[in-house]
């Protein structure tokens, strides 16, 4: 059974059809990847998800239940961190417990519980300018599952990093991802990206947008150390081009 998935899901603005028909499911314990160009309507369709849009058609059902419309139930990552930068970490990852009413020294206490597995340690008293931009991502991260545990929406978190701290924490965030046994919905348009991170990938194309292709990336392949050079990553990348050139 899916743990979230869509069911057909259209919208307009202006009149104007933006998505038609779009259905996707993630499994527990999934990294699902929506690829498509930019304007392809991978973030209208994330806003539909997080309960930020009511869709024209269709439903969003998690854990079978339907919360089409309804805001509050999973947590939502945007590229930018969004880091507060008058609070210290500690204080801006706990903002998701605070908000809901929780005493500001419980919900200090909880999210410190989480420091030292996601890699933030030391930092619980510094403010974000005094971060790396790997670290800041880390604790907006830490802040996003802090909002929901189970399901995570990622709008490109990753690409404002160079490319060697994005190759860290895609390994980072793989691993972190089992440790807290977290289901991810990941927003790119980044092919190698998408390759390296996801279970699947659904392609969005087509005007109005709706999936075009699914595929399966078979995990033995993403164990190869030589992955980007390899046949098997080549056959993907040059498959999802052929998708995206249609």
């Amino acid at each position: 059974m899916a743990l979230l998935k869509t069911e057909n899901i259209s919208v307009s603005f202006d009149d104007k059809k933006i998505i038609q028909d779009v259905s996707i499911e993630l499994r527990k314990g999934e990294l699902v990847s929506l690829l498509g160009i930019s304007g392809s309507g991978k973030s209208t369709l994330f806003n539909v998800i997080a309960g930020l849009i009511v869709p024209d058609s269709g439903r969003v059902l998690l854990n079978g239940g339907d919360i089409t419309g309804r805001s509050g139930f999973l947590s939502y990552m945007l590229q930018k961190d969004l880091l507060l930068p008058y609070k210290t970490i500690v204080d801006n990852v706990a903002l998701p417990l605070t908000v809901r009413g929780v005493r500001k020294s419980e919900a200090r206490r909880r999210v410190m519980a989480h420091f030292e597995e996601f890699g933030l340690s030391g930092t619980e008293r510094k403010y974000p300018n005094q971060l790396s931009g790997g670290m800041r991502q880390r604790a907006a991260l830490l802040r996003t599952y802090m909002f929901s545990d189970e399901v995570a929406l990622l709008d490109e978190p990753f690409s404002a990093l160079d490319a060697i701290t994005k190759s860290n924490m895609h390994d980072w965030y793989l691993n972190i991802m089992k440790r807290i046994k977290l289901s991810t919905l990941f927003i790119t348009h980044d092919i190698d990206e998408a390759i390296l991170l996801s279970d699947r990938i659904y392609i969005l194309g087509g005007a109005p947008a709706g999936i075009i292709e699914e595929i399966v990336i078979d995990k033995n392949d993403v164990r190869d150390p030589d992955l980007l050079l390899s046949e098997n990553f080549l056959t993907y990348k040059k498959t999802i081009i052929s998708v995206l050139s249609r």
